[in-house]
């Protein structure tokens, strides 16, 4: 903590509090002449009047340039290895059908973890052959209709999961492709729930069980073995935990061509973005250069050939694309007693909050903010940004300085959170979930709609939806 032990050593109070920190916003995003933050051309303001508040906004030159960026830098890492590579994006950071056409428009292909994101993207139009389907207890109808459709890789995750898709392929008379997913035992520096390669943990086969899986897989006449897929963690900023992994890896890879041809390796995704001006994740480019790299030397000291290689970003390429306007509701001051005496924190709360953004609740997710509605003059206040449910720990920003003028009725602007913030979003406290808008050259236009109260009223079955009423109530 900071020496007023109420703000982290990373927050430093800025010259400027209306400043838009490089990296943390849209490239796009900019204040025009009365200080209104504008995105993709359009104003918060005339944001906020069109489709109300909260409103999720996605800047969609950001979200395609990012994914054209992603392709590019591991097609041409993985070129000048001698090699090929594919891109999918990891449809749980934020599916819609608007974005998975974004995405293969820019030469992706999708990721999917559930029966829903694959009928989103399928709906959307999306080849079946370009679509892996990831899952750690897939129901068997979410099975058959991934090998109905076509789906081109299915990643296996237990030797269940194996045993099903044998007997579905089987009846169906079908050839499904395979990824078994291996756990390296290693994992990103993280928080423990964002972490997902270490042995105690739900996901994927230990790599002293790899073998085995592989080994009954190439048993099955209506199953084949594709390759190993890994994900080590989210959020990650450098290259070392995927060069441990991938020796780990080859080095399975190696001992399993033994037994037949292995053309594909997929190294997951987990690629960090920056969520505060703190935070300094490696270009897209640097990691793609070392990630392959790590990749191609391990091949090359086994003197076995570079297999395709296959990744799965979601976050770094919709979070940063993603921007949420709040209104100010109220605007509390407080005195807090530290250690160094007492401190002055403001508590400004917003007609949203965990319903919307649940990662601060779950995990701790740092954020940062902005005045959305117009500049403030006040020299900079440490405020703490909070949401309008009845939870203690419904906070969105938790350390933040933003001008001492802040007021009810401001707009605030949350940046980087174009993903994990829509999918897991409630209807905590009968709250509707807000309507996803993107915004383009000065247009915008919905791509998920809102949620209203008939909305949430709809799904009660002891309401007569029609009139409001209960059942029964109003019967003589």
């Amino acid at each position: 903590m900071s020496s007023s032990a109420l703000a982290p050593e990373w927050l430093t109070s800025p010259a400027d509090p209306n400043d838009l920190a490089p990296g943390v916003w849209p490239a796009s995003a900019s204040r025009d002449a009365n200080g209104v933050l504008v995105i993709g051309g359009v104003p918060a303001t005339a944001l906020a009047r069109e489709f109300g508040t909260p409103v999720v906004v996605i800047d969609e030159d950001e979200a395609r340039s990012r994914a054209v960026r992603t392709r590019e830098a591991f097609a041409s890492a993985a070129a000048r290895r001698g090699g090929d590579a594919r891109v999918y994006y990891a449809g749980k950071a934020f599916l819609s059908a608007e974005i998975a056409r974004w995405m293969v428009d820019a030469g992706l292909r999708i990721d999917v973890c559930s029966g829903g994101e694959l009928a989103v993207a399928l709906a959307a139009g999306v080849a079946p052959s370009h679509i892996g389907f990831h899952g750690n207890n897939k129901q068997v109808w979410e099975l058959e209709r991934a090998v109905t459709a076509g789906v081109g890789t299915i990643i296996v995750d237990s030797l269940i999961e194996i045993e099903r898709l044998a007997a579905i392929t089987e009846r169906l008379d079908v050839t499904q492709s395979v990824l078994v997913r291996v756990n390296s035992g290693v994992h990103a520096e993280t928080h423990s729930f964002l972490a997902t390669a270490h042995e105690d943990q739900k996901f994927g086969f230990p790599l002293s069980a790899a073998e085995e899986a592989v080994a009954r897989i190439r048993e099955l006449p209506h199953v084949r073995f594709a390759g190993l897929h890994c994900h080590i963690g989210s959020q990650i900023f450098g290259v070392a935990g995927f060069r441990e992994s991938a020796s780990r890896l080859v080095e399975l890879h190696e001992r399993l061509l033994a037994g037949g041809d292995i053309p594909l390796l997929n190294l997951g995704g987990g690629f960090g973005i920056a969520y505060t001006r703190a935070d300094d994740p490696s270009p897209i480019e640097e990691l793609a250069e070392g990630i392959v790299g790590a990749v191609a030397d391990e091949c090359d000291a086994r003197g076995i050939p570079l297999p395709t290689l296959a990744f799965e970003p979601g976050r770094s390429i919709i979070g940063t694309a993603g921007v949420t306007l709040y209104e100010v509701g109220t605007v509390k001051p407080v005195r807090v007693q530290t250690p160094d005496g007492e401190r002055d924190r403001v508590y400004v709360s917003v007609d949203g909050g965990m319903s919307d953004n649940a990662r601060g609740a779950l995990y701790g997710a740092q954020y940062s903010a902005r005045l959305a509605s117009r500049e403030g003059m006040d020299a900079p206040a440490l405020v703490r940004v909070v949401g309008m449910h009845c939870e203690s720990g419904d906070i969105v920003v938790d350390h933040e300085y933003l001008p001492g003028d802040v007021t009810p009725g401001d707009l605030l602007a949350v940046p980087a959170t174009g993903a994990y913030t829509v999918p897991l979003a409630s209807n905590y406290n009968h709250v509707p979930r807000p309507p996803v808008v993107a915004v383009r050259g000065g247009s915008a236009r919905v791509i998920v709609r809102g949620e209203t109260i008939d909305d949430l009223l709809a799904r009660d079955a002891g309401l007569d939806t029609e009139t409001g009423l209960a059942a029964g109530e109003g019967e003589g």
